[in-house]
């Protein structure tokens, strides 16, 4: 069997699995807050209006969850706490599933190829590239977080011209 349809399938497996687990741990999830103190407040006219419009139109968006990073695992979890009804969600999965697998399976393995040869055959420039991933990404982190902190109370507010 081709290398890349094996790993094709064996990713769709596990993404199968993952983004069902957590579509059933959401469904859970929103079953034991219907009968929590949160019931009255998920029993809104605004909530009821959201939970249907996520059962209605949430498998388009769970489909397509599967070509972002961060938001697939939110938009399972949100599609099985909001009830989304299985003939809806199940058909979004197995598409979505199967678009994640082979972009991982064919593009991932590529540039995991090109990084092996990389490493085996200039190993030092690897390195250096790794590295300069690493405190490209440090920098990244430490400016957002810069950015999003609030100034200390009674530090004088600068002026946006």
């Amino acid at each position: 069997m081709d290398r890349i349809a094996l790993t094709a399938g064996a990713l769709y497996v596990i993404v199968l699995l993952r983004a069902g687990g957590t579509f059933a741990l959401g469904w859970l999830a929103g079953a034991g807050a219907r009968r929590s103190r949160f019931a009255e407040r998920i029993s809104s006219a605004k909530f009821q209006r959201a939970e249907r419009a996520i059962q209605r139109w949430g498998a388009p968006v769970v489909a397509v969850s599967f070509f972002t990073v961060g938001f697939q695992t939110a938009a399972n979890f949100l599609a099985g706490s909001m009830r989304m009804p299985l003939s809806r969600y199940l058909p979004a999965l197995f598409l979505g599933g199967a678009a994640w697998a082979l972009i991982y399976a064919t593009a991932g393995l590529g540039v995991l190829e090109v990084l092996a040869r990389l490493f085996a055959e200039q190993t030092a420039l690897g390195v250096s590239g790794v590295a300069a991933l690493v405190l490209l990404a440090c920098g990244i982190v430490a400016y957002r977080r810069r950015r999003s902190t609030p100034p200390p109370p009674g530090t004088p507010a600068t002026e946006e011209s």
